[in-house]
């Protein structure tokens, strides 16, 4: 883990990006490298700075919250998502979980519970209110896509073999089976997961497999 964390902010109302700005670069660990108020500004500024942290407006202008995040892990996989939003519930929580968030927080959390989540992400932890545990919303139950369910054990076995970077032949060897055979498997999980190629089936499968990562951490 670094010692500093880099920081992206992108948020609609520039006085509360300011306002953010300021608390957390009162801590010694943290630099804001970067602010927009767009999902497409944000994008060159996460591409450009790869940051540890991306703090984002649930509600922005040019696209919505889950597909921004998704094209996020795409050009920055490592960074963590933090999404402040107007709704404070588990539901919203657990959905923006299953499309790569890291976490989400009320915008009107103080600047300590704030600071608060953030020291949890840098040790591999998620903070969630109390009262979500109280009012029964607890435990989760993660969201999966129906897509990854229809896929077979074997299926699901020759994905992670394939986002490993192992080539079909040695999938081949390992599952006894002919090289004819994985191109058959191949068919067959492209059509489950709507996809059409290689590249976007493996691009799928490792963002749905960051949030099984995150979901049961």
């Amino acid at each position: 883990m670094n010692d500093m964390w880099q920081v992206v902010i992108i948020d609609i109302h520039p006085t509360s990006m300011l306002g953010s700005k300021l608390i957390l670069e009162e801590q010694q660990d943290l630099v804001v490298k970067g602010m927009g108020s767009t999902a497409a500004e944000g994008l060159e500024l996460v591409r450009a700075y790869q940051p540890e942290l991306i703090m984002m407006d649930y509600k922005l202008p040019d696209a919505s919250a889950e597909n921004v995040i998704t094209d996020m892990i795409r050009v920055s996989p490592e960074s963590h998502i933090l999404i402040m939003t107007d709704e404070d519930n588990a539901g919203l929580f657990q959905q923006l979980l299953a499309a790569g968030a890291s976490g989400s927080m009320s915008k009107q959390a103080s600047p300590m519970q704030l600071m608060h989540m953030i020291r949890g992400l840098r040790q591999g932890m998620l903070s969630v209110p109390m009262d979500w545990m109280r009012g029964g919303q607890w435990p989760f139950t993660p969201i999966l896509d129906e897509k990854f369910a229809e896929l077979t054990e074997t299926e699901i076995f020759i994905m992670e073999r394939i986002v490993q970077g192992i080539t079909y032949d040695k999938i081949a060897i390992e599952l006894a089976v002919s090289r004819r055979s994985i191109d058959n498997y191949l068919r067959k999980i492209y059509a489950k997961l709507g996809v059409a190629s290689r590249a976007q089936a493996i691009e799928k499968y490792a963002l749905y497999a960051r949030q099984q990562k995150q979901i049961y951490a």
